[in-house]
């Protein structure tokens, strides 16, 4: 009998047709229940599901058939770790490739924040731009200023690479200090959260979300930061406290912030979009064609070196 895995969520044609050769694939309609979830999985022994799922105790203890995990993407909070090492489930996620996307993407984001892209934008497309003036719409140089990264994993370090070509110091933050042959091939300066936070003119986040990390930025460490600096997340939004970040903003306490992630999403506070020194993407860290294919790519060949008796690669429990 062939194994079956439930799938939630699309990932392409050709990922899912590479899929279905080595096992029977249950793809969910785009608006499923957890019911739905549960009713495929208590006949299935794999799951392939995305970041956005919601992978509690009660799911996995509702389906105690189901001993196989693909994640695709890499944060893993949104499942129950605990219970599915309890019952022996391996979890799987789909490090590394994503790092090039979410770093090219998170510096669109600090210069448009910096340059006021976006605002210029909508002001274009509402008919209201009257034309050049010597003080119109002026922005924040890039060049030569001081990035502060929280957070110095493959993603941070992609981010402070990406800095050398705009001739940036790079201070940074994070659990574990690089090795200082690679601090020197960054350009990059290990201080202390405080530090990092007071000194530089962009900080960025590119730290993992963990019970250690919830809400890491609240209104005591933007109190800690110049007024004419930026704050951009890429990382996970409940790392950032939004009501505190807000307050910040409308005191002028930053000078502004751009966000590709946030506390309750899809959910965005009326009182983030009303900002106008404020860039808001919709989680696209990822996305692009050669990434969400290679992500794919990795969720699906995890399950098939488990349906042929092998061990998967990146295996979280």
């Amino acid at each position: 009998m062939r194994p079956r895995v439930v799938v939630t969520k699309d990932i392409g044609k050709e990922p899912l047709a590479r899929l279905a050769k080595h096992a029977e694939v249950v793809l969910l309609p785009p608006e499923w229940t957890a019911v739905e979830l549960i009713h495929h999985l208590q006949t299935s022994e794999a799951l392939l599901c995305n970041v956005t799922d919601t992978i509690d105790k009660a799911l996995l203890r509702a389906c105690p058939g189901l001993r196989m995990i693909s994640n695709y993407g890499v944060g893993i909070n949104h499942i129950d770790i605990a219970c599915a090492r309890e019952q022996q489930i391996i979890v799987t996620n789909t490090p590394g490739v994503l790092t090039e996307a979410t770093a090219d993407l998170t510096w669109a984001l600090l210069l448009d924040v910096s340059r006021r892209v976006s605002e210029g934008d909508r002001l274009v497309r509402e008919g209201k731009w009257a034309g050049w003036e010597p003080l119109f719409m002026l922005g924040r140089e890039v060049s030569g200023k001081c990035l502060g990264i929280i957070g110095m994993g493959r993603i941070g370090q992609a981010v402070a690479q990406r800095a050398k070509g705009f001739r940036m110091p790079v201070i940074y933050h994070s659990r574990r200090r690089l090795p200082e042959e690679r601090e020197k091939e960054l350009g990059a300066q290990y201080v202390d959260l405080e530090q990092c936070l007071s000194e530089a003119d962009y900080v960025s986040i590119h730290c993992p979300y963990t019970p250690e990390t919830y809400h890491l930025i609240g209104a005591f460490e933007l109190e800690r930061m110049k007024p004419t600096a930026f704050l951009v997340n890429t990382a996970r939004g409940p790392i950032v406290d939004e009501t505190a970040l807000i307050k910040a903003l409308k005191d002028g306490r930053i000078a502004g912030a751009a966000l590709d992630v946030y506390e309750d999403e899809p959910y965005v506070p009326m009182e983030l979009r009303q900002l106008e020194q404020v860039v808001l993407a919709p989680h696209l860290g990822s996305a692009t064609e050669e990434t969400r294919l290679a992500m794919a790519d990795m969720a699906v060949n995890h399950l098939i070196a488990y349906f042929q008796g092998e061990t998967p690669p990146n295996v979280v429990c």
